[in-house]
């Protein structure tokens, strides 16, 4: 009897010491600033191609899908690369994989805070073009290096707003 419950015991041993299996790949380190497939700037921004793009846990099609975007233009962040998918937060912060056909580089932005003042100049006392309000999303013409404002296009209407009303670029990135 005893020796019933000690090999049960030791069996029960032997398959709480048995190694876990191996992880799923993950995507290798890049080196600082360069994304390790193109070799572009990390992190960077980039849109979403299309009203349907999944979101997805890993880095390959066998990875569930968190998340489904409806958003067309939707600016996100580009943090990391793996093969065709790419790592991605969104302005929520929400972050997950997506294949690289489902993103295009133009540069969008994505109206935050409250309403927004889009203006003729770059400046308070320009004259209201239209306004925005939050969760809008728009085209980013032109940002200089470290200019405070930005020139936009958003349902149309061109005019300039302050970076710090749109997420989509960074504080003192030029945007051609």
């Amino acid at each position: 009897m005893i020796w019933r419950w000690l090999g049960g015991f030791l069996a029960l041993l032997l398959i709480a010491a048995a190694p876990a299996p191996p992880a799923p790949p993950s995507a290798p380190s890049p080196a600082p600033g360069k994304g390790s497939v193109t070799g572009l700037p990390l992190p960077r921004f980039a849109a979403l191609r299309s009203d349907d793009v999944n979101l997805r846990a890993g880095p390959g099609t066998r990875y569930p899908i968190s998340w489904v975007y409806k958003r067309r233009g939707l600016p996100v962040e580009i943090e990391r690369e793996f093969d065709v998918w790419r790592l991605i937060r969104d302005a929520d912060g929400t972050e997950g994989w997506v294949h690289e056909a489902t993103l295009t580089g133009r540069r969008t932005l994505l109206v935050i805070g409250g309403e927004q003042a889009l203006r003729g100049a770059p400046q308070e006392s320009a004259a209201i073009v239209a306004r925005a309000a939050p969760g809008v999303v728009g085209r980013i013409s032109h940002c200089a290096a470290d200019a405070p404002w930005c020139e936009v296009e958003i349902k149309g209407y061109h005019g300039f707003l302050p970076r710090a009303a749109f997420w989509g670029s960074f504080p003192g990135e030029a945007v051609n």
